[in-house]
């Protein structure tokens, strides 16, 4: 067996398994605490790398594209923090570290396992019933039937309806965005026989996020829901091959105008108490630095 504790977490192998427990520290991100231990079968892992820094380096797992719902579900987009496949490592346990990457490594060549894609989920993704608030709603999951209640910050447009209730079997895909920039994230359904392009300010099949502490909690939502949809892979087998579309163009760069309409965004949220005092004065001095 290897195993390395460090404080961002412990990590521990058995020959047929991972087992990753997140850590106490202050650092650690809040989707990484609410997500838990986690148990990885060695068959989902495509490989392991260790990156040496002269302060500390960094454990990082890549699993085999299609195993894991969480990862179907935020696409990548996952901030380091909120990542439970890297683990920070202090200098003093780097020979640890190295030891726990070959032994790893040397598990996926004697079971000769591929790193290719698979075609089913190898990780359950998290547990429900489970609800989760921010920004502008709240998106609780039981297995069955998603439900999307609203707060007095929604859209009126969106909120007038009151909540919403989704059978699962009418949810065709889900998508969890963060917030980049000026641009706010969110949790969008995709109900079968109801497309829609509104933003999802309006959508009232999305929660729209605003890049605050709990936004991270929704992709738990996303990774449940995405669990029990049908594999990539069963879509891909019945869709008829397409031409690729030619790379779309890199978006310009924020100007100065859209730069002054999020500093008067960020104003209104402080006025109406949103933001607290000293979120305003962080997301301010970030816009600020961008001008």
């Amino acid at each position: 067996m290897a195993e390395i504790i460090q404080r961002d977490g412990t990590w521990t192998f058995d020959g047929d398994a991972l087992r990753l427990v997140p850590g106490r520290d202050k650092n650690v991100g809040l989707l990484r605490k609410s997500l838990g231990e986690l148990g990885i079968p060695l068959g989902a892992l495509a490989a392991i790398s260790f990156e040496q820094g002269k302060k500390s380096g960094r454990l990082r797992l890549r699993l085999r594209d299609g195993a894991d719902p969480l990862l179907q579900a935020t696409g990548g987009r996952l901030a380091d923090a909120a990542d439970p496949y890297q683990l920070a490592v202090e200098s003093d346990r780097y020979g640890v570290a190295e030891y726990f990457v070959d032994e790893i490594r040397n598990a996926l060549l004697l079971d000769e396992v591929p790193p290719t894609a698979v075609d089913r989920y190898l990780l359950a993704g998290p547990a429900v019933p489970l609800s989760v608030s921010a920004g502008d709603g709240t998106a609780s999951f039981d297995g069955e039937n998603v439900r999307l209640e609203w707060n007095w910050k929604t859209e009126e447009a969106k909120s007038a309806a009151g909540a919403r209730t989704l059978a699962l079997a009418d949810v065709q895909a889900v998508e969890w965005q963060p917030a980049v920039g000026l641009e706010n994230g969110h949790l969008r359904f995709t109900v079968r026989n109801a497309p829609t392009k509104a933003p999802p300010k309006y959508d009232p099949n999305a929660v729209e996020l605003w890049g605050f502490k709990k936004d991270p909690l929704m992709a738990l939502v996303a990774a449940a829901v995405q669990a029990r949809l049908p594999h990539p892979s069963a879509a891909a087998r019945d869709t008829p091959p397409k031409r690729l579309a030619a790379p779309a163009e890199p978006p310009a760069e924020d100007d100065h105008d859209a730069l002054l309409r999020r500093l008067r965004e960020l104003g209104d949220l402080h006025r109406s108490g949103v933001l607290t005092d000293e979120e305003f004065a962080l997301a301010k001095q970030a816009v600020l630095r961008r001008m």
